[in-house]
């Protein structure tokens, strides 16, 4: 009787050593190269050499001397560099709210599709965004002025006497005037996009429970777009700070109300390309640079916390 042999067990295939990455590969950082090459030559590059430049001063005895922070110092005791940010800090306070409150008020009447010819009107609002801030400038400024301008006819045709919107107490809402028909149609843009992506359903789940218009705004609308309110926020809130192309433009029309040293990126090219005081110049530009940023670092930690 012959017994069966169970098979032979096959022997195991030798296992390949796992094959290591080079952790040294390039390849990466080659397709970040050309982004990095230009953002350290357009953005870190000036940004080092205007710090560089704020440790130096020119002396009429000594020629450039190194100074370390006596620039940094000074700028904190220029009381003209402090008049200018209180300035546009008000501009701010009151432009900012007054634009972006038109901006959301049209917003939310073009996503309520009962407004006839949305199309039309989006269009429209927006249009003042294409043109060029130069070019809005010099209409607006014709158009303030009371010799040449709307204003100045109509005070000859009906036999009145308007204010001047180039006086020193009212140049600073004529400017705000200006950057609101500039950018009220840039800031709809963002928040009807942001209402576009809201959920229908929640619409439908608020008509369900009988909710109002004002309620489905308030409840949902509103909270569904807070971060778009948050970075038009802080654009606008950069934007102030950096005000230079109205006034630089209105100044020849309102030498009396409008100095060199109106907002501070204003006075920074007055020191740099009229005063010769490039050194000083890049100071207060990285000063107003700082504070720019805590700024807006402040208004983003306060609008995206919870709760708020």
């Amino acid at each position: 009787m012959t017994t069966l042999q169970p098979p032979a067990a096959a022997e195991p295939r030798p296992v390949p050593p796992p094959v290591r990455r080079d952790r040294r590969s390039w390849t990466g950082w080659g397709f970040l190269a050309p982004f990095v090459a230009v953002f350290a030559l357009v953005f870190l590059a000036p940004i080092a050499y205007s710090v560089y430049l704020s440790l130096f001063r020119d002396q009429l005895i000594g020629g450039t001397t190194f100074v370390g922070l006596d620039n940094y110092a000074e700028a904190l005791k220029d009381e003209r560099f402090w008049a200018s940010l209180g300035r546009v800090s008000l501009f701010l306070a009151v432009q900012v709210p007054v634009m972006l409150g038109i901006a959301l008020l049209v917003a939310l009447a073009l996503d309520s599709g009962r407004l006839y010819g949305r199309d039309f009107f989006r269009i429209s609002i927006f249009l003042p965004y294409a043109v060029p801030a130069v070019v809005a400038t010099l209409m607006w400024g014709f158009m303030y002025g009371t010799r040449f301008g709307l204003v100045g006819d109509i005070n000859g045709a009906l036999g009145v006497s308007l204010p001047d919107p180039l006086s020193p107490d009212l140049v600073l809402a004529s400017i705000g005037n200006i950057v609101t028909w500039e950018f009220v149609g840039y800031n709809m843009l963002i928040f009807y996009a942001a209402l576009r992506v809201v959920p229908h359903s929640l619409y439908e789940a608020a008509q369900i429970d009988g909710a109002g218009q004002i309620r489905v705004i308030t409840a949902i609308k509103l909270p569904a777009i807070r971060g778009a309110l948050v970075i038009a926020t802080i654009f606008s809130i950069i934007g102030s700070f950096q005000l230079f192309n109205e006034p630089s433009i209105l100044q020849p029309l309102a030498r009396n109300a409008i100095t060199t040293d109106y907002t501070p990126n204003y006075y920074t090219y007055a020191l740099s390309f009229n005063g010769q005081q490039h050194n000083y110049s890049a100071t207060v530009a990285i000063v107003m640079g700082l504070i720019t940023m805590a700024v807006a670092y402040a208004v983003q930690l306060r609008g995206m916390r919870k709760g708020v």
